[in-house]
């Protein structure tokens, strides 16, 4: 039986070692503890946020469920030595070295996970200073405070007979600009304080709305049912939703979501998507759907259903993200513009054309994905406006398609990326070119 069948044995084995009862890690994760039974004797598939919620649990890596420790071990092992060329010349061996030094294969193999997670910490550090609006705003007004206060000192220090009136108004301004300078200095320390143990701190409307799609894991489920609750009402719930822009933004796109629902039911969509093997052009003509729509219905169902992430990424016009749903392996920048090599801005610049393209970011361990893109206008009822468009670009993560087919190098944005010879590159990278 292969390996990633036993996951549900897995979940048992690690259970009766810790001790927990069905019923209490079943509770734990949100399901019956019998469902939970059909899981532990391999009768029922899982993946996805209940995985990781389970591991979460039972305090193991996913892939210890999935793979086993061992192979865990291994893959990590053979992710670090493709960035080192020494190693590389011992490949072959690593399952002996894994089998004669299990401690030290455990103590590698964290080190290169922990350091994969703080180089991705780094890039996303780097690109919020780089591009976070409110970091930019905060030291504008820093600088413009000592600004201030600089003129007012160079006035009077550099004039010997000021009228006492004068100079009583000069002494006022350099106070009330230092009490300026302090609460700013204050407020940005505070401000990268927070932002210290948290790269994902949420700083926008859209972060907002984002946040509020993870937690339902992108389905949002009271919309699929027959009889939906009001948007409103769901919007109103979202404690996500803090600003009266990100509500706004939310209330479009759950309109949106239940129009996509209603035309694509779930459970016969996933049916005909796994019938046609997930290509987005055989669901447009079933279902009678623009491609935009198919990209979007098929980015909210449940991992767990299809079996592997399916992430979307959409821009206007100029080029600027306004959804994200990423993947792993995919990163989508926070700030700024993406990598212009991107399938999405090739839709842009051929509307109505679709684009299909297996492309492979950059970085210490290279990912493939299948992407879908297409560029359409949005629908208008005045003709005397400019048309608007918006691209979307759909992002396959199952590693089984289209690995044979070559693949096109992309990045996530000039400011942190590894290709160096890149035509499109529009700044100098922070990474070094052997990364």
């Amino acid at each position: 039986m292969p390996r990633n069948t036993l996951t549900g044995t897995r979940i048992r084995e690690r259970r009766l070692v810790l001790g927990l009862r069905q019923s209490d890690v079943a509770r734990g994760v949100g399901i019956s503890p019998s469902y939970l039974n059909l899981i532990e004797h391999n009768r029922r598939r899982i993946g996805g946020k209940l995985l990781l919620d389970l591991a979460r649990r039972l305090s193991v890596e996913p892939s210890a469920l999935t793979e086993g420790a061992e192979a865990a071990q291994l893959e990590a092992l053979r992710e670090a030595a493709v960035a080192h060329n020494g190693a590389k010349e011992e490949m072959t061996r690593i399952e002996e070295f894994v089998g004669r030094f299990p401690g030290w294969a455990a103590l590698l193999s964290d080190q290169s996970r922990r350091i994969a997670d703080l180089e991705r910490t780094v890039e996303l550090l780097t690109d919020r200073m780089a591009h976070d609006p409110h970091l930019a705003a905060s030291l504008h007004e820093v600088l413009s405070t000592v600004t201030a206060i600089r003129s007012t000192a160079a006035i009077l220090a550099d004039t010997d007979d000021i009228d006492p009136e004068w100079q009583e108004r000069f002494h006022r301004n350099i106070f009330d600009e230092s009490q300026r300078l302090a609460h700013g200095a204050q407020a940005l320390v505070n401000y990268l304080d927070e932002t210290t143990g948290d790269a994902e701190m949420i700083s926008s409307p859209q972060e907002e709305v984002e946040a509020f799609l993870r937690k339902t894991g992108h389905h949002v489920a009271p919309l699929e049912r027959a009889r939906a609750p009001r948007v409103q009402q769901l919007v109103k719930d979202a404690t996500e939703l803090t600003s009266v822009p990100a509500r706004e933004l939310a209330r479009s796109y759950l309109k949106r979501y239940r129009q996509d629902a209603l035309r694509m039911p779930a459970a016969e969509f996933l049916d005909a998507a796994a019938r046609c093997g997930w290509n987005p052009a055989v669901l447009a003509a079933e279902f009678d759907a623009e491609l935009a729509a198919v990209f979007r219905r098929l980015a909210t169902l449940p991992k767990e259903d299809v079996g592997f992430s399916i992430g979307l990424v959409v821009c206007d016009g100029s080029g600027t993200l306004t959804f994200r749903k990423p993947v792993e392996g995919f990163s989508l920048p926070r700030f700024g513009a993406a990598c212009p090599l991107w399938p999405l801005y090739q839709a842009l610049s051929r509307p109505s054309v679709p684009i299909r393209s297996v492309v492979e970011t950059a970085g210490r361990t290279p990912h493939r994905f299948l992407t879908y893109a297409i560029c359409q206008p949005l629908p208008q009822s005045d003709f005397t406006r400019p048309p608007v468009l918006e691209a979307s670009m759909m992002i396959l993560a199952d590693p089984g398609l289209s690995l044979r087919e070559q693949a096109m190098p992309v990045g996530t944005s000039c400011r942190i990326c590894p290709l160096g010879d890149c035509i499109a590159r529009r700044e100098p990278s922070i990474l070094s070119d052997g990364f």
